[in-house]
């Protein structure tokens, strides 16, 4: 009969507009407190992040670290750091820690799953900081893009393709599939072709295109380029030419070593062969 009673003045109490004011009260002045200072502590530890987090980039810059590496240290730190202040934030306002992390965890294992691709791809830039197969400025190939490595953030690699435009290449492709790196070596090989007519002499003309090679200054002159006789056209003799430049004169050599080819044969009047038309006159 008493716990009757009781339940009923409760009930009474719930409805007296005095016992609200009063609860509200109470609970502002147990939380207000507790939030402003969750508050303060939330911006003055953003800011603090901020600064720490360009400390962190200048130091890396002034140790002379990889170039590639700094954006994906930076952006690890400035995570941890933002999430170890959410936790201390949590815990100001009376939210358990343990509780907090537990659902922060749930949060991270449902977002993890519904972001695979994304999680393939920062174990992606992961793997190619740490093993390095290339590195910011390397010309590479890869997935189907080929330019200069521009940077390589946490998700993708972004190269400066030779048109002009930028290719976005999802790390985890990278990291699992070829990537050829034409800048590791400092020297690289120029393939090239060229046919001379079937009437002409092939040692006059492998020396004339061996002199116009040895003629542009990019061109090695150790190891020296070569000029081989590769197979036979429906109207040509074949030649490969192989001229060895700096990796960074490589499209040099490529183009002025044509142009230049072609104007010595010219100035010997050794033939380069083309499709004909024979006009018939009756």
């Amino acid at each position: 009969m008493a716990e009757n009673t009781k339940l009923v003045a409760d009930v009474a109490d719930k409805h007296n507009p005095d016992y609200w004011i009063n609860y509200l009260t109470n609970l502002g002045e147990i939380y207000l407190p507790k939030l402003g200072a969750a508050v303060l502590v939330c911006v003055a530890g953003w800011w603090t992040i901020g600064r720490v987090n360009s400390w962190f980039k200048q130091l890396l810059l002034k140790k002379k670290v990889d170039a590639s590496l700094i954006p994906f240290l930076c952006s690890t730190l400035n995570v941890l750091l933002k999430i170890m202040l959410l936790v201390t934030v949590a815990s100001m306002v009376g939210i358990a820690t343990t509780s907090f992390v537990a659902v922060l965890g749930a949060a991270s294992l449902a977002i993890g799953l519904a972001l695979q691709g994304s999680l393939a791809n920062f174990a992606g830039g992961v793997l190619i900081l740490l093993t390095k197969p290339f590195k910011v400025g390397d010309y590479i190939e890869s997935d189907g893009a080929m330019g200069t490595v521009e940077s390589i953030t946490v998700l993708n690699t972004i190269l400066s393709t030779p048109t002009g435009s930028s290719a976005i290449l999802p790390n985890g492709n990278v990291a699992n599939n070829k990537v050829v790196n034409y800048s590791k070596q400092p020297t690289r090989r120029v393939d090239m072709h060229v046919g001379i007519g079937y009437d002409e002499d092939i040692t006059l003309a492998k020396n004339v295109i061996t002199q116009a090679l040895y003629d542009i200054p990019q061109v090695l002159k150790d190891p020296a380029p070569f000029v081989g006789v590769i197979g036979f056209g429906d109207s040509s003799v074949d030649l490969v030419v192989r001229p060895t430049a700096l990796s960074e004169n490589y499209w040099d050599v490529y183009f002025k070593g044509y142009e230049a080819i072609k104007k010595a044969l010219d100035d010997n009047n050794i033939d380069i062969p083309y499709p004909h038309q024979v006009e018939f006159k009756k």
